[in-house]
C-alpha cells in the first residue's frame, strides 16, 4: 500500500477515490475525520489522503488524477456510450441514459 496524494478537502478526496475506483484502481481514503482535530494535530497531517492498494497502479492513478484535476479540454468532443449509444457532452463521466461509466482513459 502506498500514499498517492493528499487532497485539499474531503469532497475532492472522495471524488478522486470515485474516479480511481471507476477505473479499477483499488484505493482507500485516509484521514477522513481528522479535520476536527485541526489545531491539536498539525494541518499538514489532517488533510485527506488517498492510498493505492497495489503500488503497480501508481502510474495509471496519477494520470487519472491529473485528468480529474484539469477536467475536459475546452475543445473536448462529446462521447458515445459504449452500452446504449447515447451521445454525451465531454464533462459527463456517466451516461444519463443507462448509467454506464465512460472509460476514464477515453478522451
Amino acid at each position: 500500500m502506498k500514499r498517492l496524494t493528499r487532497a485539499p478537502n474531503l469532497i475532492t478526496a472522495q471524488h478522486w477515490v470515485n474516479v480511481l475506483s471507476t477505473a479499477g484502481v483499488s484505493c482507500q481514503l485516509h484521514n477522513r475525520y481528522l479535520n476536527g482535530a485541526l489545531g491539536e494535530i498539525p494541518a499538514d497531517q489532517c488533510a485527506p489522503e488517498i492510498w493505492i492498494v497495489d503500488d503497480r497502479d501508481e502510474s495509471l492513478a496519477l494520470r487519472l488524477l491529473e485528468r480529474a484535476r484539469s477536467g475536459p479540454a475546452s475543445d473536448a468532443r462529446p462521447w458515445r456510450c459504449a452500452k446504449c449509444g447515447e451521445v454525451l457532452e465531454a464533462q459527463f463521466t456517466v451516461c444519463w441514459q443507462c448509467g454506464t461509466a465512460r472509460d476514464p482513459l477515453d478522451g
